[in-house]
């Protein structure tokens, strides 16, 4: 379920679009579902924003289904009827409970056929249950439900009770589209309430059983913003404890922000406050020290990051150094045991294995070979104010400080290209080229200016 507007984030974007672990709530209920089922058998009841939340989710290949007007979770469910015609069984999540793991998705399958249930709740008991509706279990039946009663409609002595509904609840099709028209809108909100479902499907003489979790926190959601952020802390923190079981070593974990789907191989070092964003993969024995951001990209096996580095949508062959403060922007491939050192910035730059560039350089839609050495101040013009133009340097080649080497251009293998030189046009392999102005001395000129 998707449909709805979240108002009290107080926010003008749909709910399950706001971001924990670097994705959207729903994606991370869309990968858990689609971890237990196939996608096309999982559908996105989707209202509020519709659009804009298809086409936020359309490559994970689920399926949608359109709640025009958003009046409540029961009606959302009964606008999938059509959809879900053919299924015996159907499993409702809540799009803006990210948390939630396969296993447990798949628990509650599984409970609720052998058991041969009309309708399962999945429920915990949080510390505080305060906001949320209260499961009474009927007396003398240990899974047996009853009905959920919401906070607002609880007696007191009804408030005592600590188990929740959790809003995760799975179906016998048959009877839930037989009884879900009889769910009235005699509440404060005046809407469809799903959790209704359980007295109306318990009054039929209908099966209604309950499914503890003792992790009250994958079934938690989010309302308002510092619980947003308090499921992101669950999320990065539970993300970290995996990585350090799998062999990397995270110092400091609470300080570092590494995304759900990034990926480190064993040895490797992560230091304190570092980010690790969107589909990050690091190899082996590498060492990522503080400060650095990496976003979308490969690193391999034994790779240095110092300080301060930035790296987005880059990638990085085994041995390589880099930074300290580099940035690597999207484009960039830095081959096996390059360097590219202290506030160098590359953009669709290829380096060969060894090359180096280490100091204050601009490195853009540019080709540079094995072994290369690029000088400090270094800067490929690629841009005329209206074309992008690439800049090749062969193997081997030395190009001195403060080159500026004007693009669309080629120097060859073994060149030298002198320090301080604006170099126009291609030079041959071993040659040297000097673009300068000859040096012109006045002797005594300061002296006599000064008297």
């Amino acid at each position: 379920m998707a449909a709805g507007k979240g108002t009290r984030l107080k926010s003008r974007h749909p709910k399950v679009l706001h971001e924990i672990g670097g994705k959207a709530l729903l994606e991370h209920v869309i990968a858990a579902a689609t971890r237990v089922v196939r996608p096309e058998d999982v559908y996105c009841i989707i209202g509020h924003e519709a659009d804009r939340v298809r086409r936020a989710t359309e490559h994970t290949g689920v399926q949608y289904v359109v709640q025009p007007e958003q009046r409540g979770t029961g009606d959302a469910v009964a606008r999938a009827r059509k959809a879900l015609t053919g299924y015996d069984h159907v499993l409702v999540l809540s799009g803006d409970v990210p948390l939630i793991r396969p296993e447990t998705i798949a628990r509650v399958r599984d409970f609720h056929i052998a058991n041969r249930s009309d309708m399962t709740i999945l429920t915990t008991e949080p510390p505080d249950a305060t906001g949320y509706g209260r499961v009474l279990r009927k007396p003398g039946a240990n899974d047996e439900v009853q009905a959920i009663v919401e906070q607002k409609a609880a007696t007191p002595e009804q408030l005592q009770v600590r188990e929740i509904n959790s809003g995760i609840y799975a179906f016998r099709t048959q009877p839930l589209f037989e009884h879900i028209r009889r769910i009235k809108t005699d509440n404060p909100a005046r809407e469809y309430y799903l959790t209704d479902m359980a007295g109306i499907l318990g009054a039929a003489g209908k099966r209604v059983l309950a499914l503890s979790t003792d992790r009250p926190t994958e079934v938690l959601g989010a309302n308002r913003r510092a619980e947003l952020a308090e499921l992101d802390a669950a999320m990065r923190r539970h993300k970290c404890e995996e990585l350090m079981d799998a062999g990397v070593t995270i110092y400091r974990p609470e300080t570092c922000v590494i995304d759900a789907e990034v990926e480190i191989a064993p040895d490797t070092v992560i230091e304190p406050f570092v980010q690790l964003l969107g589909r990050t993969k690091i190899g082996g024995d590498c060492r990522v020290r503080s400060y650095s951001v990496i976003r979308d990209s490969k690193i391999g096996d034994k790779v240095e990051v110092r300080v301060g580095c930035v790296i987005q949508e880059a990638q990085v062959q085994q041995g390589a150094l880099l930074g300290p403060y580099c940035h690597l922007r999207p484009g960039s491939e830095i081959g096996e045991g390059a360097h590219v050192g202290n506030f160098v910035e590359t953009k669709k730059a290829r380096l060969g294995r060894g090359a180096k560039a280490n100091h204050l350089t601009y490195l853009g839609d540019a080709v540079i070979g094995e072994g290369t050495n690029i000088g400090a101040g270094t800067i490929t013009c690629n841009y005329d104010g209206v074309h992008k133009h690439l800049t090749t340097i062969g193997k081997g080649a030395f190009v001195g400080s403060d080159a500026t080497l004007v693009a669309p251009i080629k120097i060859g293998d073994g060149s030298y290209i002198g320090a301080g030189s604006c170099i126009t046009e291609n030079v041959p392999a071993n040659a040297l080229a000097l673009g300068r102005s000859r040096q012109v001395v006045k002797k005594g000129w300061a002296k006599k200016r000064s008297g």
